[in-house]
């Protein structure tokens, strides 16, 4: 594997897991986030990605891989009928997930109202930006980890099996930030996301998959989470 193949690997598995740790230190260490700093954390993240698809895209192609190993060859109607009915499939299930998180307690439920207090929409407005933000986190992660990571791993003879659980470890550590078990939950995830890419021969329903389970997250969230939080809390108030 060329050196510089190896970078992008070490940058995933390295560099986005310790900047997301050093990112939600810093929101949790806040009272809380008001609009301005929630739209910029968006902007900054889509620039972010945006540029480092662009990179990984532009040595990918340098060392001679090509559209088509990078998932990103035209695709027929197939594909993009698996992507939406996909999309919406586990986009509902990620809606009753958070429904059902809504209601439990303990250190991981409260972790992640804390993360939907400080990084998720809670009105119209923030939900626009924050719906290009998921796509864009469908586009670009998909292809950072499913076009590019595992298209460099076959490249070099790496079973495809391995070369699934590899790229499944990275995209689960990129969401370290979550918890163990958003690790594990990420993880899993990424399986079902890289069998999508490898069974459809492209990337568009791995990505339709991914913005749907982030829109859906950033639509369900202000109902079942920080609603909830916030009635528990004036609940122990009155009783208090």
């Amino acid at each position: 594997m060329p050196w510089d193949f190896w970078l992008v690997f070490l940058f995933l598995g390295v560099v986005i897991p310790w900047r997301g740790h050093v990112r939600l230190k810093k929101l949790l260490a806040l009272p809380s986030v008001d609009i301005k700093e929630k739209l910029a954390l968006y902007a900054v993240t889509i620039g972010f990605q945006w540029l480092l698809a662009g990179v990984v895209g532009w040595r990918a192609l340098a060392r001679g891989l090509r559209i088509a190993d990078l998932g990103l060859s035209p695709v027929g109607l197939i594909p993009v009928v698996a992507g939406l009915i996909g999309g919406m499939a586990i986009g509902g299930l990620q809606w009753l997930n958070l429904r059902r998180i809504g209601t439990m307690e303990g250190p991981a439920p409260d972790l992640l109202r804390k993360l939907a207090n400080r990084l998720l929409p809670v009105s119209f407005l923030e939900y626009l930006p924050y719906s290009a933000l998921s796509i864009t986190a469908g586009v670009c992660e998909e292809f950072l980890y499913r076009g590019f990571a595992l298209a460099a791993m076959s490249r070099s003879g790496t079973p495809v099996w391995l070369s699934v659980v590899v790229t499944s470890i990275l995209f689960g550590l990129a969401h370290a930030y979550q918890g163990r078990a958003g690790i594990l939950s990420t993880g899993l995830f990424g399986v079902l996301l890289a069998l999508g890419r490898l069974g459809f021969g492209s990337l568009v329903p791995a990505m339709m998959w991914h913005a749907g389970l982030d829109l859906a997250a950033g639509a369900a969230a202000p109902r079942y989470l920080l609603r909830d939080s916030s009635e528990n809390r004036q609940e122990k108030i009155i009783t208090g």
